[in-house]
């Protein structure tokens, strides 16, 4: 029999850049280890920043990550106005197009209760404000128990 769970989780604040959340979320989900099989999905609540899944291992992938994005989505420092939203300043309306290229939903399968990433995967919660923001993460379980 397929039953759902569901959970708010708070990221922990953070500025610009992409960070290992893997443990973080896993900790705060100990109903993962009563699921037998299922799908854990991870939406974040927010249009300014993004969730992935990537290189788990060595934190240069995140720094090459971040500054890659900062080279395909480039900020308006000297105010030429290559964006007409700038609300909450320069870097807003980058941040929108990153989340957007990135995406807000991670999905991953549960195995024996245990998440079932790759040897090298995790997951990221990817920051595009300079400012630190707290960010919200609904997760999702749907599977059969244990």
């Amino acid at each position: 029999m397929s039953t759902w769970f569901q959970k708010t989780i708070r990221l922990p604040s953070k500025s610009r850049g992409s960070y290992l959340v893997t443990d973080e979320l896993t900790a705060a989900l100990p109903e993962i280890g009563s699921y037998k099989i299922g799908l854990l999905t991870l939406f974040v609540q927010h249009t300014s920043c993004a969730l992935s899944l990537n290189e788990n291992w060595d934190s240069d992938v995140r720094l090459d990550m971040s500054d890659a994005m900062d080279r395909i989505v480039v900020e308006d420092k000297n105010g030429e106005g290559i964006y007409r939203h700038d609300a909450e300043g320069s870097d807003d309306m980058p941040a929108h197009i990153k989340s957007a290229l990135i995406g807000a939903t991670v999905t991953v399968p549960i195995t024996d209760g245990k998440l079932a990433l790759g040897t090298w995967q995790g997951i990221w919660y990817m920051e595009f404000r300079t400012q630190r923001h707290t960010r919200k993460v609904v997760a999702t379980i749907q599977g059969e128990k244990r």
